[in-house]
């Protein structure tokens, strides 16, 4: 068997089962379901430990949804993001006023080196960033229209998928979807980052946050489809923008003992989201879920998770300029 470069990948590509009928929409790829290995035991801590997980199958975008497709829901429906919304001052204790206005996250690059351990060095709070003008006020998506959306909470993401007949992915969903078949590799493609010197993702080349190489040709987010697809022609499952799911996040992975008796089929995380609030930040109660894939702001100094097994949480409340996502559709009764 090969990868999608051509080299060997001797038993590593999942036997493949074919749709049950034709995808229900157009650019959807059917995934087919059955066993892997989810997590890693050789990278960060939350990706662990690694486990076989069953899933049934289910189709999915090829692409982000872009701005289009964003802006076509909201001129549809009036839909107003959070990120557009007036903020509760409850629900933020001890925040300045002057954060409590509608805005979202934006990177900033710093012009000098800078402690990796204080995020606020390269991430603002502006106000006016939203979908539509992604970097503030005199920013706009016109001329972006292939770009994936961001700037979307789970909640905007949610009302999308609904208008749109679909859904969200599981955390094991998009994890199996991420891998294109092969098992137990450490990128979507096999085990090199930049294969013979080729880009396969538009991820951070050079010392974050401060050095950007732009090897890949991108500072920020790039147009979707702009890199290869995956084994299963899915675009940009990593790198570029994170992805939601639907999970609730813990910590570590439960795992399970390695018997057949014992993996487990289409899980879904905790049941309740108890427990998924950030333990740095414990005044603040808002909950999280599992963003997977990585994004244009993952580098080898800082963030190496641009990797199907990574996995990153996010408070369900609010988005970024590096956060987007995708959906699915599960066949009937599964």
């Amino acid at each position: 068997m090969t990868d999608i470069l051509g080299g060997t990948t001797p038993e590593t590509r999942l036997p493949e089962q074919p749709a049950p009928y034709e995808a229900p929409f157009p650019d959807m790829v059917w995934i087919p379901g059955g066993t892997y290995w989810m997590g890693s035991d050789t990278h960060y801590l939350e990706e662990r430990p690694a486990h076989q997980v069953t899933v049934s199958g289910f189709w999915m975008d090829i692409h982000l949804v872009t701005n289009a497709r964003f802006a076509r829901f909201v001129e549809a429906t009036g839909y107003v993001t959070v990120a557009e919304r007036p903020l509760d001052p409850q629900d933020y204790p001890g925040a300045a006023p002057t954060l409590l206005v509608p805005g979202s996250l934006v990177f900033r690059q710093p012009e000098r080196r800078v402690s990796l351990d204080d995020f606020t060095q390269w991430w603002a709070y502006v106000p006016g960033a939203c979908w539509k003008r992604p970097e503030g006020p005199d920013s706009t998506w016109e001329g972006r229209e292939q770009y994936p959306v961001v700037h979307v909470s789970f909640e905007d993401v949610e009302a999308y998928s609904r208008w749109a007949g679909k859904e969200l992915p599981t955390e094991a969903e998009w994890e199996r979807a991420a891998r294109g078949g092969l098992d137990r590799k450490s990128y979507a493609w096999g085990d090199l980052l930049s294969p013979e010197g080729r880009m396969m993702a538009n991820t951070w080349q050079g010392q974050f946050p401060m050095q950007n190489l732009l090897e890949d040709g991108y500072a920020g987010t790039s147009p979707v489809g702009t890199f290869p697809a995956n084994g299963y022609g899915l675009f940009d499952m990593i790198g570029n923008v994170w992805e939601w799911t639907t999970d609730w996040y813990q910590e570590r992975h439960q795992g399970n003992r390695g018997k057949a008796c014992c993996i487990p089929v289409n899980p879904r995380g905790p049941a309740n989201p108890e427990g998924t609030q950030d333990p740095r930040t414990p005044q603040v109660t808002i909950p999280r879920r599992v963003l997977k894939g990585g994004s244009h702001l993952c580098a080898p100094n800082y963030c190496q998770r641009y990797r199907p097994a990574a996995r990153s949480p996010q408070a369900v409340d609010s988005g970024s300029g590096h956060i987007g996502f995708r959906c699915i559709v599960r066949p009937p009764f599964q």
